[in-house]
């Protein structure tokens, strides 16, 4: 797996749960190290083994876990260029939810070897959407779910997501849009700021 994706999970930890959880977890899952270097592949096995053993001393499931990550990933401070990535995809939600289909494509190109699995939006009404996550990283629709949940408080949309059964091997995230414009979305420019 990705060094960056490992490095997102540890980031994620000690933001939310403190530097010595994660120690503790690198120390319980056996690793040799305890930082995660960004731009090096990692087996699966070592990712799965971190995920396991944080969900269990965190008494959290795993699906849960993984969408707080997602979450994380738009709404915390340390992911700002994560989010300006994420609001290049349109200037309204529904924009944002067509973009998603481009999405591994605009990852590969900020990091060439980061594979993230295909999405795929199927619109059934101006408010009824459903977003089909390809396999190929274990809990990826977990972390969209939380993502989608962030970016829709980020545009001030007011949805409800659910997590449904696979579908010919892909994950279904079902997408109801109650209201665009529910609440003042948090500021976003599209040009970078000025030091």
């Amino acid at each position: 797996m990705h060094g960056l994706i490992n490095r997102a999970i540890q980031s994620f930890v000690c933001a939310t749960y403190g530097r010595q959880c994660w120690l503790q977890a690198t120390q319980a899952a056996g690793l040799d190290f305890v930082e995660f270097e960004a731009m090096l592949i990692y087996e699966a096995e070592v990712s799965d083994r971190v995920l396991e053993v944080l969900c269990t001393e965190l008494n959290r499931r795993k699906s849960e876990f993984l969408e707080d990550l997602g979450t994380y990933l738009v709404s915390h401070r340390n992911m700002e260029d994560l989010r300006r990535l994420l609001r290049f995809g349109g200037v309204t939600y529904v924009e944002f939810l067509h973009s998603l289909d481009d999405l591994s494509d605009r990852v590969r190109l900020a990091v060439s070897d980061l594979t993230l699995p295909d999405l795929e939006l199927q619109e059934h009404s101006s408010a009824e959407y459903q977003l089909y996550c390809s396999p190929g990283l274990p809990g990826f629709s977990s972390v969209m779910t939380g993502v989608l949940r962030a970016m829709a408080d980020d545009y001030g949309a007011l949805v409800v997501l659910s997590n449904e059964e696979r579908r010919n091997g892909s994950e279904l995230i079902s997408i109801t849009l109650i209201e665009s414009a529910f609440a003042e979305g948090r500021h976003f420019e599209l040009g970078a700021r000025k030091s």
